[in-house]
């Protein structure tokens, strides 16, 4: 095993900026009040296993496929690409179903809104470029803020106001704009 700071911080901020937990505060403030508690370890305990499991078994699937990570890594740079732009431009590419107040916690927090298709996507393009133990690590910080943020959403809604949260989602929008670029342009290169 070889950690590397470096590695682990720019895959904790690649799916910090796709995961957009913080960007995701009224959605979830929201879901509070349609189903009244939310599991907040269950949620990021599902949420962080579900990541890690496709960090894993996302290459066999692939291969068993018959697609190569470059390739799926170029298809998450588009991916990231848009949900960059629904980020800085404030529109909604993207519509998540209707949920119940039973499974709230699971569908459609953990998953997709948590662990949704950006998320996993990106999981295999960072793989292309960073060993998977610093990916591993980044998993799991992410999954901390992720807990503490579902814990304190409303007091951080409540501080921040929402035009900050406005302020904080396009500015990780334009950092994930960039991530965008430069993963398509990196596996562009061995794919031609």
């Amino acid at each position: 095993m070889e950690f590397n700071l470096k590695e682990i911080l720019t895959a904790f901020m690649v799916l910090f900026a796709v995961i957009d937990i913080v960007g995701n505060i009224p959605i979830i403030i929201d879901l509070r009040k349609k189903v009244g508690h939310i599991q907040s370890e269950k949620a990021s305990i599902i949420a962080g296993l579900i990541l890690i499991l496709f960090l894993f078994l996302g290459k066999s699937i692939l291969n068993l496929i018959g697609i190569d990570v470059n390739s799926f890594a170029v298809a998450g740079a588009f991916i990231l690409f848009f949900i960059a732009l629904e980020m800085i431009l404030g529109i909604t590419l993207y519509k998540d179903d209707e949920n119940t107040a039973s499974t709230a916690s699971i569908f459609p927090l953990a998953f997709p809104l948590i662990a949704g298709p950006g998320s996993l996507t990106t999981l295999l393009s960072l793989r292309a470029e960073f060993k998977t133990e610093n990916i591993v690590v980044a998993v799991i910080i992410n999954v901390i803020f992720i807990y503490i943020v579902l814990k304190t959403s409303s007091k951080i809604e409540h501080i921040i106001g929402s035009s900050g949260i406005g302020i904080i989602r396009k500015i990780f929008g334009v950092v994930l704009l960039a991530i965008a670029v430069k993963l398509f342009t990196s596996n562009i290169k061995v794919l031609l």
